[in-house]
């Protein structure tokens, strides 16, 4: 007799999730090897052979998802595609579209090749800053390079001027990097105040309420110290990595008083002048400079 069951094959259709289910149980393979093949969370599997779209975005997730789940199991994507989109037009239609970010979903990630790609652009790029400013390889030869804007030079043997004292106590103290170097800062506590490979020109001015602060450097001559703009004998010898020595402004200028004291701040193209010779063999300078009148120094 008409409407039977049996008789209508359509009466009760199949659904797509029922299909792709039973194709993956013919061939024996697990839900986990789907989403091995297909790099689709296991959850979203799960939902759709459950036929349960409610935690998909949009239906271009869905659609998305089951033809990758239809080739790993070679079934038919376009016309699975084609059921789906019927069979979700009701539950999607009555639904605010909207797109959301899943960390897990590969439809979201990038080609490995562009993210490889990405990497050695950047590579590239700072090896192409160190050697540039860390070298004269690219550079015209004999050129010297231009100094900082500062005040304009004087012409005529005029006396140099004295720098304003520094307060008693306290003070701003400022290290700028000359060459690329690696520097921690701390306080007397441990915690960490600055810790990063400056590069040449970046500064850095220590908290002034600091508790302590000190510092581990590789490459001493690479950092410029001063006290209110006015420069402090170097923290150690060059070419010798220092740790655990005190920056702050009384420590500094303990140290400086003891080895040499603080000069002007001068123009980065300047030539360097060493500090003079004292007790404490950190202050030492790298070389011997040669007795001459230009460098006689008023006290």
């Amino acid at each position: 007799m008409d409407g039977e069951p049996g008789e209508n094959p359509t009466l009760f259709p199949e659904k797509v999730g029922e299909k792709l289910r039973d194709a993956r149980l013919a061939q024996g393979l697990e839900l986990s090897d789907i989403a091995g093949r297909t790099r689709v969370p296991l959850r979203h599997l799960q939902a759709i052979e459950n036929s349960d779209y409610s935690g998909l975005p949009s239906p271009t997730y869905a659609v998305g998802f089951v033809k990758a789940y239809a080739r790993a199991v070679g079934a038919d994507e376009v016309a699975l595609a084609r059921e789906l989109r019927s069979e979700t037009e009701s539950l999607f239609a009555a639904r605010e579209v909207y797109e959301s970010y899943d960390p897990q979903d590969p439809v979201r990630e990038p080609p490995s090749s562009l993210a490889w790609g990405g990497a050695v652009i950047a590579a590239l790029v700072v090896i192409a800053v160190v050697i540039w400013y860390g070298t004269d390889l690219f550079r015209s030869g004999g050129e010297p390079e231009p100094a900082p804007t500062e005040a304009p030079a004087v012409a005529g043997p005029a006396a140099e001027p004295s720098p304003a004292p520094a307060p008693a106590n306290g003070g701003q103290v400022t290290l700028t990097a000359t060459q690329p170097v690696w520097l921690r800062i701390y306080d007397a506590g441990g915690q960490r105040l600055f810790e990063k490979e400056m590069a040449v020109g970046e500064r850095y001015d220590v908290p002034a309420t600091a508790n302590g602060p000190m510092i581990n450097l590789g490459r001493p001559e690479a950092i410029r110290v001063t006290i209110n703009g006015s420069d402090v004998a170097p923290l150690g010898q060059p070419g010798r990595a220092i740790k655990d020595v005190p920056i702050s402004a009384e420590a500094l200028r303990a140290r400086s008083a003891a080895g040499a004291a603080p000069q002007p701040a001068a123009p980065a193209a300047a030539a360097p002048s060493g500090p003079a010779r004292g007790t404490d063999p950190a202050f030492q300078p790298a070389f011997e400079p040669e007795p001459s009148a230009g460098n006689a120094t008023t006290p």
